[in-house]
């Protein structure tokens, strides 16, 4: 890891505090196996649903139709998935901002990955990306297995397992660490 942070650029982790979760998760959710700016594209459509807004909220998406919904680009299993994060957000299982703010990171993958069609990853991301939460090592992430791979002169990509061992030596920042792992997988 000392090697890898010595040859890259010097960490730089920019999270999107004034997000609230209900956002960071139609974000994440509008950009599930999508390049950037497709889904950059469906979110400018999305936000049009509602004018006057700078983003739609739990109200507003409640009374936009599915065919609404559908015409910025969101499929049927993403529909269902802001449907179920709206109800979520209204039963006070997805935290509220101020809510949020005070709970573990295990505690908050639990609550949020009662939301259909939003696993592990996606919460993790909203973890560092929108909380700025430092000790986060999403080990099923794709760039951060390759970065390790790479990092660590591996044959092949290595188990979430194996990077969550190594990673305990990285506490409390494991974020830095899963940072230089991203830079590592495409440098």
């Amino acid at each position: 890891m000392k090697g890898l942070i010595e040859r890259s650029i010097p960490f730089g982790l920019k999270p999107d505090l004034q997000q609230s979760p209900f956002e960071a998760l139609i974000r994440a959710v509008a950009s599930q196996q999508l390049h950037g700016a497709a889904s950059e594209a469906i979110l400018g459509r999305f936000i049009k649903l509602v004018p006057g807004k700078a983003f739609p909220g739990p109200d507003d998406v409640e009374h936009l139709t599915d065919d609404q919904i559908r015409s910025a680009g969101f499929s049927r299993g993403k529909i269902l998935t802001l449907r179920d994060l709206t109800d979520k957000v209204r039963l006070g299982v997805v935290p509220s901002p101020d809510e949020i703010k005070l709970l573990d990171d295990d505690a908050i993958v639990a609550r949020i990955t009662q939301v259909r069609g939003i696993g592990r990853w996606t919460v993790e991301m909203l973890l560092i990306f929108s909380l700025g939460r430092m000790d986060v090592l999403p080990a099923d992430d794709f760039g951060v297995r390759k970065g390790f791979m790479r990092a660590y002169g591996l044959p092949e990509m290595p188990k979430p397992k194996e990077i969550l061992a190594h990673g305990e030596r990285w506490r409390p920042y494991r974020t830095m660490a899963s940072w230089y792992l991203w830079r590592a997988a495409y440098e």
